[in-house]
Formats: C-alpha cells, structure tokens, sequence
C-alpha cells in the first residue's frame, strides 16, 4: 500500500529482522512461488509487538505456511504460554517445524496439519489471540468457530483484508476471494460484540477486540 521508497524507508526505522527470521525469509523465497504470502520483516515485527502488548497465554493462528508469523507471535507469550498453529498444506510443516526448532519454540508451538475448521472445533482452548490468514473464503466461518472461545477482552486479528485494493471496487469486479473478505469485513462492522480497526499495512490487517459475549 506504500510506495516502494516509504516502504523502504519504514522497515530501516523498524527494529532489525532477527537474523533467524531473515534466514526463513530468503528459503521461503527460494523454494516457493507463493512467497508472498509470509508476513515478512514488517508485518511480523508488528505481530511480535502486539503480542507484547496484548502478552496472551494461549494464542491459535490459522494458516501457518512457512511459521514466519507463528515465531513473531510466540515472542510475546506468557511463561508457559503455548500457541497452536493450523495448516493444510503437509508439505510445509518440515521448513516450519525446522526454524521454529531452531528458534528454541518447540515447546510453545504446537502444529496442527489438516482440515482447520475441524481442528478448531477440537480444540478445548480459551484463546487471549487469534490471527486468521487462511483461505479467504472461509473466514467468516473461522471467525464464527473462534469466537466463543475467545473471552472478553481478547483480539481476533485476520489477514488480506483489503485484499490488494480490490475490496473498494464495485462487486461485479471484484475477484472470488476479494468478494469473501469484502463480506468478512461487513459482518464485523455489523458485529456489536467487538470494537476494531483495520490497519493498512501491507494487504490489511483487521483487529478486532472482543467487549461483550452477546
């Protein structure tokens, strides 16, 4: 959403990529044509600082790829805090499991490979955070599935939702996913549950703060 320059110039006055994370940063580059989809040094740094911030003891994320953002997150975990990542895609669950071993996170970072709303609804968790960044077109229903199990005064945050600019076109033009994440965004305006905010960084982040169960 910012010219390369201002983009550039946001990321020098950030703190410094770890250096373990700008290791996974350049594999998932390498190995991947769907590279984009990792949060990267921005975007992570911004999850890491919310989760100082929010300092939650159990967080689920749904939608691990390469476990860029689930390392960013765990960093802000209450001692003996844990956090469970789900993920479809089997063949991404070594480069993840391998870097958030190195990272020292093995015993804070569960992996989960499969179907997410099932394992979701297996799950017998409160969880303080939540971070959807899966396929965009179930994400209503990934919200509906994490809602009760978030308590009052916790976060729900999800991913693209601006969908690289395509949410402010007229429906007709927009594409299958931009159309699903268009939705996702009118049902939690309408939501008087929660207060939230979408923050334009990169393709939009949602945060949504839980204020009442009904």
């Amino acid at each position: 959403m910012l010219s390369k320059k201002l983009s550039d110039y946001t990321e020098r006055y950030t703190s410094p990529e770890l250096p373990l994370l700008a290791a996974l940063n350049r594999e998932t580059n390498l190995k991947r044509g769907d590279a984009v989809m990792l949060s990267g040094h921005l975007q992570g740094q911004f999850l890491q600082m919310l989760s100082h911030m929010i300092r939650p003891k159990c967080i689920l994320e749904i939608g691990t790829f390469t476990g860029y953002s689930a390392i960013c997150l765990a960093q802000g975990l209450l001692p003996g805090g844990h956090l469970h990542t789900i993920e479809i895609d089997e063949e991404l669950k070594d480069i993840a499991s391998g870097y958030i071993e190195k990272a020292g996170l093995e015993d804070k970072i569960v992996q989960h490979i499969g179907n997410a709303v099932e394992i979701i609804s297996a799950l017998d968790e409160t969880f303080d955070m939540v971070f959807i960044d899966a396929d965009k077109s179930n994400y209503e229903r990934y919200y509906d599935l994490v809602f009760d199990k978030v308590p009052v005064g916790g976060y729900i945050l999800a991913d693209n939702v601006l969908y690289d600019g395509e949410v402010v076109l007229p429906e007709a033009k927009q594409c299958k996913n931009a159309r699903a994440i268009s939705s996702f965004n009118n049902k939690l305006k309408a939501d008087k549950r929660i207060e939230h905010l979408i923050v334009p960084l990169r393709d939009g982040i949602m945060i949504a703060r839980k204020i009442s169960e009904r």
